[in-house]
């Protein structure tokens, strides 16, 4: 466990005190016991060094010793990432919302497209599922970003959240779909689609189920303002093609000083 995420922030005196699930997973779980001391995320988004100093019958009680400080990472200033994934079949989502946090995606906005299998229900015990994922990967891995994961929206509900997306940001956002037709008929690379993120506040990244999007949904995500781009000419499965496109994201923003350095040399 990188950190442990608090429902509530210690009081006054520094104390928390943990029962239920939480104190089921650091007692029984971790086994944590007195004298442990762990990182801890508070509601506010700071961080904490927690040592435990009781543990009796459900409950566990903490006392804030210091910040955390350069105990956990801190992260580097990129756009915010959000990712508009078409439902796959079965449980794959749960898999891609795990993913997605780790490599610390803001949003996550499943939504159905033509080709999902699934389609859009009032489940709330999935969705709480997927909450539930959340916390334990931001717990696993350490994200400081405090995704969040949607309620599934139909095709035209996701591009109303675009919409609303674009409001908020103006000219500061960009939007990237999977798409290989489109994105060989263009020839537009991920670096050349993110040579100015500079200036970028949110990227969108528009993954399709199995058998990708449609050629109707295709032009609706180009007439928004989306490029197409591809992850080459191998056929990946949508729940590797979210990560993968993620991750390319991610990696190419966390070193765009390097590579625009190196690009500008080359000059």
């Amino acid at each position: 466990m990188k950190q442990f995420i608090l429902r509530s922030a210690p009081d006054e005196s520094g104390i928390v005190r943990l029962s239920g699930a939480d104190y089921h997973y650091l007692a029984r779980v971790r086994r944590f016991t007195v004298g442990t001391v762990f990182n801890a995320l508070l509601p506010n988004g700071e961080t904490a060094r927690i040592r435990v100093r009781a543990v009796n019958g459900d409950r566990l009680e903490g006392e804030r010793v210091t910040d955390a400080g350069s105990a956990l990472m801190q992260p580097m200033a990129i756009p915010l990432i959000s990712l508009f994934q078409a439902l796959p079949k079965g449980t794959k989502m749960d898999l891609i919302v795990r993913q997605a946090v780790e490599c610390g995606v803001a949003d996550i906005v499943p939504f159905t497209s033509a080709y999902s299998v699934p389609k859009i229900a009032d489940d709330k015990d999935r969705i709480a599922r997927w909450e539930r994922i959340v916390r334990e990967a931001r717990q696993q891995s350490g994200s400081s970003t405090a995704t969040v994961v949607h309620a599934p929206l139909s095709f035209d509900g996701l591009v109303q959240h675009w919409n609303t997306m674009q409001e908020q940001y103006g000219d500061g956002v960009k939007g990237i779909m999977l798409h290989p037709l489109e994105a060989q008929a263009s020839l537009v690379s991920f670096h050349a689609c993110l040579e100015h993120s500079d200036t970028c506040k949110s990227i969108a990244l528009a993954v399709g189920p199995e058998g990708g999007f449609s050629p109707s949904e295709a032009a609706r995500f180009t007439a928004a303002g989306f490029t197409a781009l591809t992850l080459g000419n191998t056929i990946l499965r949508t729940e590797t093609a979210a990560v993968y496109a993620i991750a390319a994201v991610r990696i190419i923003l966390l070193e765009r000083a390097s590579w625009i350095l190196n690009s500008s040399t080359r000059q």
